[in-house]
């Protein structure tokens, strides 16, 4: 197949091919198709589905230059990976991809849209157990930013981790990035022995445990060695834009109303968040307002966002977990009326 891009003039043609065509030379390289530039045509030709993507890049670049003035490289790379997520969205619809051929030889059964596909290389199903975690599911699914608040052991975080881990093998985004604050829960961290990363690993090894769990040890490893997933502490994020990334506050209760509103600023183009925390268990420093308590307050009724509550119903540990909960509610309660009938 062959399709001819054609450029209105000299300024969008020196911004479209790059400095030496270097930016032809990226779309070429990225779909394995042949280019011939010259003058104001751009003419491709190669695979059917191949020149498709490559002629949308350009098409893209298009608008950029004349909105802009110009391209830069990260424009390029950007919109090369959008044609590749369109791509693998299509194929995953179709049930092209090998995940899904094995999971059709396996016999799975199990609708679609009930599971979480994981892992990068082998089909993996996380299949939520109750309504609250299904609800949850489908709560990610249809927004960029999240909140679920609910008991340990309800799945907020592995679900969320898990929904991730999907969205970055469909090619929705380009990385994950977890993080909890680090929170000196009755220890100090100066006096912890190690360096700073091994004193703050342990805050972070709940996340860890989720990935191995979804991902298996070998996996992940490659993906944290190929930048593909990121865990670190609340404050490592100061400063940053988040851009085509999947993104997980982990523990937000711990989080003061400062640090929430650095997170939530982090988002980027083509990028989504969850926030997880259960507001029962909060250790900040006395007289200190948690910043998911307060986001809960003032956030209400913002467009794209989705509060998600889970309660003891969804918990998913041992049977004794539930009944404890259930015993620290009722005594909340009652220290309540007490309260309410001294008062």
């Amino acid at each position: 197949m062959e399709e001819t891009i054609v450029l209105e003039s000299r300024e969008e043609t020196i911004a479209i091919y790059g400095s030496r065509d270097q930016y032809l030379r990226m779309v070429r390289d990225a779909f394995g198709v042949q280019i011939v530039a010259r003058d104001s045509l751009i003419k491709i030709s190669g695979e059917k589905a191949a020149v498709m993507r490559a002629a949308a890049v350009f098409r893209g670049l298009v608008l950029v230059a004349r909105e802009r003035g110009r391209v830069a490289a990260r424009d390029v790379e950007n919109l090369i990976w959008q044609a590749g997520s369109l791509e693998a969205r299509s194929a995953s619809a179709h049930g092209e991809t090998e995940e899904a051929r094995e999971a059709h030889s396996a016999g799975s059964g199990q609708a679609a849209h009930s599971s979480v596909r994981t892992g990068v290389v082998r089909a993996h199903h996380v299949q939520p157990r109750t309504e609250g975690q299904r609800g949850y599911i489908e709560a990610m699914r249809t927004h960029d930013l999240v909140f679920c608040v609910g008991p340990g052991g309800s799945g907020k975080t592995y679900l969320a981790v898990a929904m991730a881990v999907e969205a970055l093998k469909a090619h929705e985004v380009k990385r994950i990035v977890l993080v909890r604050p680090a929170v000196e829960a009755g220890e100090k961290l100066g006096f912890l022995p190690g360096d700073l990363q091994a004193k703050v690993d342990p805050y972070l090894r709940p996340l860890y445990d989720a990935l191995q769990d979804i991902l298996g040890s070998s996996q992940l490893r490659k993906c944290m060695e190929n930048d593909l997933i990121e865990v670190a502490p609340l404050a490592y994020m100061r400063g940053r834009t988040l851009d085509y990334a999947f993104t997980i506050l982990d523990e937000a209760q711990n989080c003061t109303i400062l640090q929430m509103k650095m997170f939530l600023t982090r988002m980027g183009v083509h990028s989504r968040s969850v926030v997880t925390g259960d507001v029962t268990q909060i250790d900040l420093p006395p007289g200190e307002v948690s910043g998911l308590i307060h986001a809960e307050q003032i956030l209400r009724g913002v467009r794209g966002l989705a509060l998600v509550y889970l309660d003891k119903s969804d918990i998913m540990r041992h049977q004794l977990v539930k009944d404890i909960v259930s015993a620290y509610e009722g005594a909340a309660v009652k220290k309540r009326t007490k309260d309410g009938e001294e008062s």
